[in-house]
């Protein structure tokens, strides 16, 4: 892959927007960015068709969803692993994923690994995706 491949692929699975509405630690931008760009999403590394890849805190019932700004930003979460397979999602996929899995996701974490961490309800990030 030459560097204009891998800048077109950063340029993909990225959202400054986002980026920035989490730097200001400002909801209403964040719900902003994700009404209107990308999310990136973790993908589990299997074959067959993707699954987004949720997380918990050890033997917990509800899972966490996390969500990056960058492939980046995931990278940074899991430097160990060699596979960081992501989705940019837009706002009807997201919402549409929340919706069949909000009895099972306890929260929403935005760049987990920072620098500008931010948490919240899956309901809250449906209500905000859902606002006309």
């Amino acid at each position: 892959m030459d560097s204009s491949d891998s800048a077109a692929q950063s340029a993909e699975f990225s959202s400054a927007v986002l980026a920035q509405a989490l730097e200001t630690r400002d909801p209403v931008a964040v719900a902003l960015a994700l009404r209107n760009d990308r999310v990136i999403v973790p993908l589990l590394s299997e074959s067959g068709e993707p699954q987004v890849r949720v997380f918990r805190r050890g033997d917990a019932d509800r899972y966490m969803l996390l969500l990056f700004s960058s492939v980046d930003t995931y990278v940074a979460m899991l430097p160990e692993e060699s596979d960081h397979q992501v989705a940019a999602y837009t706002a009807d996929e997201l919402r549409d994923f929340l919706a069949t899995n909000r009895g099972v996701i306890e929260s929403v974490w935005f760049d987990v690994a920072g620098p500008h961490t931010m948490q919240a309800s899956a309901d809250d990030i449906l209500d905000a995706l859902n606002l006309s």
